[in-house]
């Protein structure tokens, strides 16, 4: 009898479609081609100008850390086709909320679980929100964004000055790599599970790709999005506690660049606008540390003009709308239709 698996099978693939294969496949390791053009240049500018290489290392590790893992968490909402542009100002109440708890209890697991609780508290109401009213999320994230401004306004006050201070020694104490290493690896693996092993990373991934097929295979459209929020929810309580020991200082401006951070950081890693079955959670640990490689150089190759951080700006924005183009050109008419 006539196999006819084992006849497609030997087919000739033709030459389109092996040059659309090594195209996909040179796309999705142009991510992690970037990041060592960016670390060869980053070696190459620090030895040239005399830079103490581990103290810039040990840097580019405490800047990356924070935005690795609030990315990994965020991956599950930019997936299906949605961002949040309050992260920031999550990320601030989350860590002001922790830092009082541990001024008032003086425990560290009470600081951690404050944090993730008001983090994932804030998640939760905007998905909510969305969920009630038939709102894109983008919208109710918005509207979250000014009512957490105002919540870590009123937070400090609290403390009757302009800041909320953590003991300094304290902080030292858990300020290290091994406890950050620690806290990025597992939330990580637990990410990478949930997207890559479960009904509800696929999920996601095909309400990027398509929401109409999603909804008609019977996806629930809102619980994936409450799921969505839940677990980046968990990523920015992560980033907050990491942000009380980095930075026991709080103020209002604390952690006020986060969220774009995250979005550029993502961008870099090669996690495309629009979401769908190309998400991929290794963007945001490809993207946090580029973004990080790229700011340590651009600050060293500044750091004697008086416009150095302006200028660093403008080089991010530039390298930003680059990366988004070449992401973009040639994927808009391969999307399903919606």
């Amino acid at each position: 009898m006539h196999d006819l698996t084992q006849t497609s099978r030997r087919e000739p693939v033709s030459g389109v479609a092996r040059r659309a294969v090594l195209r996909e496949r040179l796309a999705a390791l142009a991510p992690l081609a970037g990041l060592i053009a960016l670390s060869v240049t980053f070696v190459l500018v620090g030895n040239a100008h005399g830079v103490n290489m581990s103290y810039s290392v040990q840097t580019l590790v405490n800047q990356s850390v924070i935005i690795v893992v609030i990315a990994t968490g965020a991956i599950f909402i930019f997936s299906m086709g949605s961002f949040d542009i309050s992260l920031g100002a999550s990320t601030l109440v989350a860590a002001m909320a922790g830092g009082l708890t541990y001024n008032a209890t003086e425990s560290l697991w009470a600081m951690l679980a404050v944090c993730i609780g008001t983090a994932v508290a804030a998640s939760l109401i905007s998905a909510t929100l969305a969920a009630v009213f038939d709102l894109p999320v983008f919208v109710t994230t918005v509207a979250m964004l000014s009512v957490l401004g105002a919540v870590a306004v009123a937070l400090v006050q609290t403390t009757g000055g302009a800041q909320i201070r953590v003991d300094r020694s304290f902080a030292r104490e858990y300020d290290t790599l091994p406890v950050k290493f620690a806290v990025a690896a597992a939330f990580i693996a637990l990410c990478v599970f949930l997207f890559n092993f479960t009904r509800l990373g696929r999920a996601e991934k095909l309400i990027g790709g398509n929401p109409m097929a999603a909804k008609l295979t019977g996806i629930s459209m809102k619980k994936s999005a409450i799921a969505a929020f839940a677990i980046a929810g968990l990523g920015v309580g992560l980033g907050a506690f990491l942000t009380v020991l980095r930075t026991p200082t709080l103020t209002t401006t604390t952690a006020a660049d986060i969220g774009m951070n995250v979005l550029v950081a993502m961008v870099f890693g090669g996690m495309p606008i629009s979401g769908g079955p190309r998400s991929r959670i290794y963007a945001a640990l490809i993207g946090g540390l580029s973004m990080a490689v790229l700011n340590q150089t651009m600050t060293t190759l500044l750091a004697s003009t008086s416009a150095g951080n302006g200028l660093a700006q403008v080089v991010r924005a530039a390298f930003f709308l680059a990366v988004v183009w070449v992401a973009s050109s040639g994927h808009r008419t391969k999307l399903l239709p919606r």
